[in-house]
């Protein structure tokens, strides 16, 4: 492996970590919470607004991110280009998970 695909995979693997840290953070419901729901809501709104379903959507997306970043980061090293078909599946999860969640989350508010 070259110079710059190890400079490269380690970056990949740095930004998962940091991915990775975020999402942890995210389950503790510590920091910034980084939730286009939260984000797009006005002051008022976000005093009222219940932020722990907003963390935990957040949190699992960011940890799935990470394991995609993983995932490139191995396809990288191992230079093998059929693990990234793994990463087709990870995003596709991802999408399909933040679209249910968000309309869970939405149904659980109008109660």
């Amino acid at each position: 492996m070259s110079t710059g695909k190890s400079i490269v995979a380690i970056v990949i693997f740095g930004f998962s970590g940091f991915l990775m840290v975020l999402g942890i953070r995210h389950y503790m419901e510590k920091g910034f919470l980084m939730n286009n729901a939260y984000l797009y809501a006005s002051k008022e709104q976000r005093e009222k607004m219940n932020k722990k379903p907003y963390y935990r959507q957040s949190a699992i997306i960011f940890g799935i991110l990470s394991v995609v970043f993983i995932v490139i980061g191995l396809s990288l090293v191992l230079q093998d280009d059929r693990i990234l078909l793994f990463e087709i599946l990870l995003i596709s999860g991802a999408i399909v998970y933040a679209v249910v969640s968000s309309v869970q989350i939405g149904k659980q508010e109008t109660k």
